[in-house]
């Protein structure tokens, strides 16, 4: 028996015997992470569970849920648990819950706040959806550049309790505008008489409000920072961010490229979760982009209708068609990777299509040499391909080398278009490159063929 079975067995026992209080103490006792596992594995309990824990560890674990997890529990819960809960829930997780609410109901809820905690509710909800503002949170630490390490400390002993976290001090002037940020290991071990502008070190970096929520991602990961500031176009100081927001935020991004790559639109929650109806909705439009991408095959085989008399071309139309689709989803993979992480940029195309020319070049002739083998292989054990099986293997070697780059350039280039037009690179999915370098795929292919064969064999 493994751990979560043990802990399913006690719960289960624990509810059986109807102690409120020794349940109460028993998941007070566990970590957030095992209560979270309870209550995917015993979800019919999950509102009780919340209703049980004190609020401090039912914030916290009820602030780790998925949102469906969520909206199922939080129908089921008392006015007066609702009214603690949303009270008592870090305004960036409560902005995150409100905005996947529907608006009739985020209006009851926010009534149920006192006019302090309303009015910064609807501040942090103004921003845009996708915004740095919706993630930040305006509870945090500043203090002044005159003040002396000795206040620094009184100060935060007083406020640090409310504060989303004291790993960094943000040191303001008189307007509120933000100067720098403060590491708390630089305040402990300094003198205690020393002036805060005497550790400053102007190195500063922060976010703004109206920022993508992708760019926080990316300054996230390369500066290793726990926290950032928030500010406005003056420099003003609005809020924070934390890295638990980010990397909440980074896996939902990830996951959303992920499904776009494999030619669905993104879920909007987990997928056991997600109903039969809305799964087929939300596979059906690239489906059907895509069949419709393939009747055009369909359109191009019929033009070539002549040159598919030749048994021989038939025979290698499946590789043909499935290298060019592969080289394509290889580089749309990389670069939509590499815009991911921001290692490649709008700007840097033409470096891209210089790059992906010489590799495509380089991968054609290698499966070139490869088919060209295989026909000289087969010939000499079969005599597979007559008299003309030279001329043969050309066009199999020049279709690989011509599908093989053309497949590296539209699988670069895709995700370029796409940002430029303001779509997700992501969309550019390995399937829709693959059934465009189909079809143009067997352009090049009959092209090659009716060019070098023809007289010949056609």
């Amino acid at each position: 028996m493994d751990e979560l079975d043990t802990l399913v067995g006690q719960t289960e026992m624990l509810l059986a015997e109807g102690s409120e209080e020794q349940l109460r103490e028993y998941l007070d006792d566990l970590n957030i992470s095992d209560v979270e596992a309870l209550i995917d594995e015993l979800p019919e309990y999950g509102a009780k569970f919340i209703e049980t824990l004190s609020i401090n560890r039912a914030v916290h674990v009820f602030g780790i849920l998925d949102f469906p997890t969520q909206e199922r529990i939080f129908t089921k819960l008392s006015v007066p648990k609702i009214t603690e809960l949303i009270n008592e829930m870090p305004p960036d997780d409560r902005t995150s819950f409100f905005s996947d609410l529907k608006g009739d109901v985020v209006k009851q809820l926010i009534i149920l706040l006192p006019p302090s905690e309303r009015k910064e509710a609807l501040a942090l909800l103004g921003y845009p959806e996708d915004s740095v503002g919706r993630l930040m949170t305006p509870d945090y630490i500043t203090v002044k550049q005159h003040w002396t390490i000795t206040r620094v400390l009184e100060h935060i002993r007083k406020y640090g309790r409310d504060s989303e976290t004291i790993d960094v001090l943000y040191v303001i002037d008189k307007n509120g505008e933000l100067l720098d940020d403060i590491r708390i290991r630089n305040i402990l071990v300094a003198d205690p008489e020393t002036r805060v502008r005497d550790i400053m070190h102007s190195r500063l970096i922060s976010l703004n409000a109206n920022d993508p929520q992708e760019d926080a991602i990316n300054v996230f990961r390369m500066n290793n920072r726990v926290a950032l500031p928030v500010v406005d176009s003056q420099g003003i100081m609005l809020g924070i961010v934390t890295i638990d927001d980010i990397l909440w935020l980074a896996n939902e991004e990830y996951t959303e490229d992920m499904q776009r790559i494999g030619g669905t639109e993104a879920l909007d929650e987990p997928y056991l979760d997600v109903s039969i109806p809305h799964l087929v909705k939300k596979r059906a439009g690239w489906l059907i982009v895509l069949f419709l991408g393939q009747l055009l095959t369909a359109t191009v085989l019929e033009h070539y209708e002549s040159q598919l008399a030749s048994a021989v071309l038939i025979l290698f139309m499946p590789v043909i068609l499935s290298s060019g689709g592969n080289s394509g989803s290889q580089a749309s993979t990389l670069i939509i990777q590499a815009m991911a992480l921001g290692e490649v940029t709008l700007a840097d195309w033409w470096r891209v299509m210089r790059r992906e020319i010489l590799s495509g070049l380089l991968l054609g002739l290698i499966l070139g040499g490869l088919g060209f083998l295989r026909v000289c292989t087969w010939q000499a054990f079969a005599h597979a391909y007559g008299d003309h099986w030279v001329l043969v293997a050309v066009v199999v070697s020049l279709s690989l080398l011509g599908v093989v780059l053309w497949g590296s350039l539209v699988g670069s280039m895709l995700p370029f278009l796409l940002r430029r037009l303001g779509a997700d690179p992501a969309s550019s999915s390995a399937p829709f490159v693959s059934t465009l370098v189909d079809v143009t795929g067997l352009i090049i292919y009959f092209t090659v063929a009716t060019v070098v064969l023809a007289g010949v064999l056609l």
